[in-house]
């Protein structure tokens, strides 16, 4: 199903944070949204989660306004992986990742076998079987950033948003967070994923989303979207883009524009 966003307004403490954003975001894709600080990119994300209400506009899912499906339902279709990582008490890993099947269960209920058989594979997917057992506190941030994707991968969402997922991790953990991504949209599932880093961007995305002030100023393909003309309006900076070897932008910033 795609996520369509209509003439999206969102305005927070007075505002306007977001006016009138169009865009189309299909299954099996990555969807990198880029932009400088105070664009609208983690707006845009968590209004698409139905996590804040728009002021203008809407949000649908398959034709369905987000904000009429049931809470429930909608958190079976949509999975958030929110900026902030933190978790607020040290308990197993294994647990955590429970978590992430809640809309599946009754208040209280164990998990039964579907249940067990969707962490078992969160885990799997995230490398983080060997951690099942582990206090979540005693993990490395890039640890801890695997396990809270296992959480959103164990609700077996179609559509997959993250807010900065990278931010904090080492070269390393990026590279492996981003290859996690990947193979979630290979899957067949959609992903949507807000990035500072150009290079990043470029090297994962399907799609590229770009906002300024709130605005969309493009939004496609990776390669008809990251162009040194377009990243200077959007970043006040000078960019050096050049194919890599498989063809797709590699974005080197080289000065402010």
């Amino acid at each position: 199903m795609e996520l369509t966003v209509d003439r999206l307004d969102v305005t927070l403490g007075g505002r306007a944070v977001l006016r009138g954003v169009d865009a189309v975001f299909r299954p099996g894709r990555i969807t990198a949204i880029l932009g400088p600080n105070g664009a609208g990119k983690s707006s845009l994300v968590k209004a698409m989660a139905a996590l804040i209400v728009p002021s203008g506009g809407t949000v649908r899912l398959g034709g369905r306004d987000v904000a009429t499906i049931p809470p429930r339902e909608r958190a079976r279709s949509i999975g958030y992986l929110a900026q902030d990582g933190r978790v607020q008490w040290d308990v197993p890993v294994r647990e955590i990742v429970a978590l992430g099947r809640l809309p599946y269960r009754s208040p209280f209920a164990a998990p039964g076998e579907a249940d067990r058989a969707a962490i078992a594979a969160a885990l799997d997917a995230t490398g983080t079987q060997h951690l099942s057992d582990r206090g979540i506190a005693t993990l490395s941030g890039g640890e801890r950033a695997r396990v809270l994707l296992a959480r959103t991968l164990a609700g077996t969402p179609d559509w997959l948003l993250a807010d900065e997922p990278l931010a904090a991790l080492d070269p390393a953990h990026q590279f492996d967070m981003l290859d996690r991504f990947r193979a979630v949209a290979d899957a067949g599932r959609g992903v949507v994923i807000v990035l500072h880093d150009l290079i990043h961007a470029g090297r994962v995305a399907d799609d590229v989303l770009l906002l300024r002030d709130g605005h969309l100023v493009a939004h496609g393909p990776v390669r008809d979207t990251m162009t040194a003309a377009r990243l200077r309006a959007v970043f006040d900076i000078a960019v050096s883009v050049v194919p890599d070897a498989d063809g797709r932008p590699l974005c080197i910033p080289t000065g402010r524009g």
